[in-house]
C-alpha cells in the first residue's frame, strides 16, 4: 500500500483550480458535467481508501470477527501507519457514511413529501399553489415531473417573465439538475476537499437553465429581470438539491452573466489556456486518486489474502 493509501484524501485540492474558473470559462453545461464527474471520482475514490484503513484498524481491535492472521505482526508491517492511520479511519468512515445516508434520505423524504402535497391538483406540468408566499421551483418525479409556483410569485412577474420563469424551472427538469446537484453534496459530504466543486457546481447548473431559458424565451435581458425579481421575493427551494430560478447562489453573477454575450459551444478548452491547464490538472488529479487507490485495494488483498488461513 504505500503512502499512496493516502494520495486520494487529499488529490481533491487539484481541482480547486478548475472550480474556479470553469464558471467564467466553460459553457455551463460542460462546466457542470466536468466538474460532477471530477467530484464524484474523488468521492469514491476517498471514500474507498477510508475503507481500506478501516479494515486495518479494525484487525488491530481486540474481539474483532476478522481472521486472526489479519493482525499479525508481518501484515501491520506491510501496512503503513496501522495504529493511527487505521484506527483513525473507523470513525471518519462511519462519519461520511452517516451523513451521505442523511443527505440522501432527506432528499428522498423531500421529494415524496412534496409529491404527495401536489397529489390532489390536477395532473398538469405545472402547479400553482395558492400561496402568497412567492417560491418557484422544480420538482422531479417518477412518472411525472412538474414545476411547482405560488400564486405570489406569478403575482410579482410579468408576462414574459413569468415565460422567463416556466422555462428556466422546465431547463432543470429536462437537464436532470437534481441529480448534479445532489451527487456533488454527497461528494463533499464524503470529502469536505470537494466543496468548492459544490458551489461551483450550484452556480453552473443554474447558469445552464438561464442559457436555456434565454434561448427559449429569446430575450437574455427578460431572464435577467425574472431572476433579479425572483431572488428579491423569494424564499428560494425547500431543499439544496431541488433547482429553482431563485436558488440560494451567487445571483448578481447569473445577472450580469446574462447581461453579456453568450457564451462558447465549445466543450473542451485550448489546452494551453488558464482553463485548459486548470481542467488537465483535474483530470490528472482523477487519474491518480482512481490509480492510488486501485493500487491500494489490490495490495491489501494480497497481504490479507496470503495472511488467511486456508
Amino acid at each position: 500500500m504505500g503512502v499512496f493509501v493516502f494520495l486520494p484524501l487529499v488529490l481533491p485540492l487539484t481541482a480547486w483550480p478548475i472550480a474556479r474558473l470553469a464558471e467564467y470559462r466553460l459553457h455551463p453545461r460542460t462546466a457542470t458535467w466536468l466538474l460532477t464527474g471530477v467530484a464524484a471520482v474523488f468521492a469514491v475514490c476517498s471514500t474507498l481508501c477510508l475503507a481500506l484503513l478501516m479494515v486495518v484498524g479494525t484487525a488491530q481491535l481486540p474481539g474483532n470477527p476478522l481472521p486472526d492472521g489479519w493482525s499479525d505482526p508481518e501484515v501491520r508491517e506491510a501496512v503503513p501507519y496501522n495504529e493511527v492511520a487505521g484506527k483513525a479511519a473507523i470513525p471518519a468512515l462511519l462519519a461520511v457514511i452517516t451523513s451521505c445516508t442523511s443527505a440522501a434520505w432527506r432528499h428522498h423524504r423531500v421529494r415524496r413529501r412534496s409529491g404527495r402535497a401536489l397529489s390532489g391538483l390536477p395532473g398538469r406540468a405545472v402547479a400553482v399553489l395558492p400561496d402568497d408566499v412567492p417560491y418557484a421551483y422544480a420538482l422531479p418525479g417518477r412518472r411525472r415531473d412538474r414545476v411547482v409556483v405560488s400564486s405570489g410569485m406569478l403575482a410579482a412577474l410579468n408576462s414574459r417573465e413569468r415565460r422567463a420563469l416556466f422555462a428556466h424551472e422546465r431547463a432543470h427538469l429536462a437537464g436532470r439538475h437534481h441529480r448534479f446537484l445532489l451527487a456533488v453534496q454527497l461528494a463533499a459530504r464524503a470529502n469536505p476537499f470537494l466543496r468548492p466543486l459544490r458551489y461551483a457546481v450550484t452556480y453552473t447548473a443554474e447558469r445552464w437553465a438561464d442559457e436555456d431559458a434565454a434561448t427559449r424565451v429569446g430575450s437574455r435581458r427578460t431572464v435577467a429581470v425574472a431572476i433579479g425579481k425572483a431572488a428579491l421575493i423569494s424564499r428560494g427551494t425547500p431543499l439544496a438539491t431541488l433547482a429553482g430560478i431563485a436558488a440560494a447562489g451567487p445571483v448578481p453573477r447569473r445577472v450580469a452573466a446574462l447581461l453579456g454575450p453568450a457564451p462558447a459551444g465549445r466543450n473542451w478548452p485550448p489546452a494551453f489556456t488558464a482553463v485548459g491547464l486548470a481542467v488537465w490538472g483535474a483530470a490528472a488529479g482523477a487519474t491518480a486518486s482512481a490509480l492510488s487507490s486501485a493500487n491500494s485495494a489490490v495490495t491489501l488483498y494480497l497481504i490479507l489474502h496470503a495472511a488467511t488461513p486456508l
